[in-house]
C-alpha cells in the first residue's frame, strides 16, 4: 500500500455497505466513481452533494448584483461556513493482512475516521479483480449504479498499463453478472467509452 496519502474527508454516518464523508473543503469532493479509502476499508463515490449545515435551511441566491461567482463568496466569506460538501461511498472491499478482499467487511468504519483518495498505484491493486462489480450491481444509490460502475472501471483504466485490455475484461465479466440483462449490460458498456 501506498505511503503518499491524500485526505480529502472524514466519515459522518456509516453501515457495512456504506459511509457518507464530509469534506474538509468546500466543492472537493472525489469524481463520480472514484476509489477512496478509510481506514482498512475501501470505497467507491457513488454519490456527492454541496448543501447548507443547517438540516432543512437551503441557501439563498445571493449574486444578484455580483460580477463572477468568485466574488459571491468573497462578499460573503462565512458561506464557507455555512455550506458543506459531502459523499456517500458503496463498501466494495477492505484491506486484511496485506491482502484486498473485494467483499463486505465484518464492521462499518468509524465515525470521524478519515477518508483518502486512493493514488494509482493503490486503484491499480484494488482493480486487478472485477469481484467489486457485483457489489455495485446490487447496490441501490441515488445516482443509477449504470453511471457509478462506468465511471468507476473509466478512471481505473486511466492507471492500468493496457486500459483497453481492461475494459474489455471489464465488459466480459459484466456480460457474466449481467446475462439476464443485456440491455442493462449494453447501456454500461456504452458509457465506457473513452473520449
Amino acid at each position: 500500500m501506498s505511503t503518499k496519502q491524500n485526505k480529502i474527508a472524514e466519515v459522518i454516518e456509516a453501515s457495512t455497505a456504506q459511509f457518507t464523508a464530509q469534506c474538509y473543503e468546500l466543492y472537493e469532493v472525489p469524481s463520480l466513481g472514484a476509489l477512496v479509502r478509510t481506514g482498512d476499508i475501501y470505497g467507491i463515490v457513488a454519490h456527492a452533494e454541496t448543501t447548507g449545515m443547517e438540516p432543512g435551511r437551503k441557501p439563498i441566491a445571493r449574486g444578484k448584483d455580483a460580477a463572477t461567482e468568485e466574488a459571491v463568496y468573497k462578499d460573503s466569506p462565512q458561506l464557507k461556513k455555512l455550506l458543506r460538501s459531502e459523499f456517500t461511498a458503496a463498501v466494495v472491499g477492505y484491506r486484511k493482512e496485506g491482502k484486498i478482499h473485494q467483499y463486505l467487511p465484518p464492521q462499518p468504519a468509524k465515525i470521524h475516521a478519515f477518508v483518502y483518495l486512493c493514488p494509482p498505484e493503490e486503484v491499480d491493486e484494488f482493480s486487478k479483480s472485477f469481484t467489486f462489480l457485483n457489489i455495485l450491481i446490487n447496490s441501490a444509490f441515488s445516482v443509477p449504479a449504470e453511471e457509478v460502475i462506468a465511471s468507476s472501471l473509466r478512471q481505473m483504466s486511466h492507471v492500468r498499463e493496457d486500459s483497453r485490455s481492461f475494459l474489455v475484461s471489464a465488459g466480459k465479466e459484466l456480460a457474466n453478472l449481467l446475462a439476464s440483462n443485456i440491455a442493462r449490460v449494453r447501456n454500461i458498456l456504452e458509457k465506457l467509452k473513452i473520449d
